[in-house]
């Protein structure tokens, strides 16, 4: 279960937006509690909206015998076609190097608004959000009990977090060590996010389409 969940995981992971805020929150006057209130934001937000996903996969698209019903292998596969469409977009805009006007406002942040921040960028992204859904009507559906539903949540929403919340940790432990990584870690994922997620999504896309016809 956790290795077919892996892929969504990893491209929650490398979402470049909400890596560049943490990075350039760590680098701001405000650096401890806003990193971390962002942190607290980003996780709740990909907890809650896996859980709902996952509870509704689980409430009615599984047939008597345990296997996906064909509703659940045509949302995989039109999941797979967008992800695929979308990996096509990112790769077109690779030389993109552009960054959203919001981030110029980090150093203001407080820990309040910092954790709102991190809750907004984790459900209200259309990429993020098809991710939640992929890996939620996965779990949904694996025919899991209560419990290894919850216990593979949690190891998913660990692993898509882990590149906001392991910077913060570092931060937390070798604040004066991390200074220079962490900036050079930015300048590279604005230069390279594009060409990252389109490869990651083009893996993500046609495994979903995969398993999407092989279970009607």
């Amino acid at each position: 279960m956790i290795g077919d969940l892996l892929p969504s995981a990893i491209g929650i992971a490398l979402s470049p937006i909400p890596v560049v805020a943490v990075i350039l929150m760590l680098l701001s006057a405000n650096a401890g509690r806003a990193s971390s209130g962002f942190a607290l934001g980003w996780v709740v937000g990909i907890l809650t909206a896996t859980g709902l996903v996952t509870v509704a996969a689980a409430s009615g698209l599984v047939n008597s015998a345990g296997h996906p019903s064909a509703a659940v292998s045509w949302i995989k596969i039109v999941m797979g076609a967008l992800l695929l469409f979308i990996a096509f977009r990112q790769w077109r805009s690779r030389t993109d190097d552009s960054v959203p006007g919001w981030m110029k406002a980090i150093d203001e942040l407080g820990t309040s608004r910092a954790v709102g921040l991190g809750l907004l960028l984790s459900v209200l992204n259309p990429k993020n959000l098809l991710l939640f859904i992929t890996a939620g009507v996965a779990i949904g559906t694996a025919g899991l009990t209560a419990g290894g539903n919850t216990a593979t949540i949690i190891a998913f929403v660990l692993l898509s977090a882990a590149s906001v919340v392991l910077p913060v940790g570092g931060y937390a432990v070798a604040a004066n060590q991390l200074g220079g990584p962490l900036a050079r870690l930015k300048n590279w994922l604005q230069a390279n996010n594009r060409t990252v997620v389109a490869g990651v999504f083009t893996v993500m896309g046609a495994l979903a389409l995969a398993k999407g016809v092989g279970g009607l």
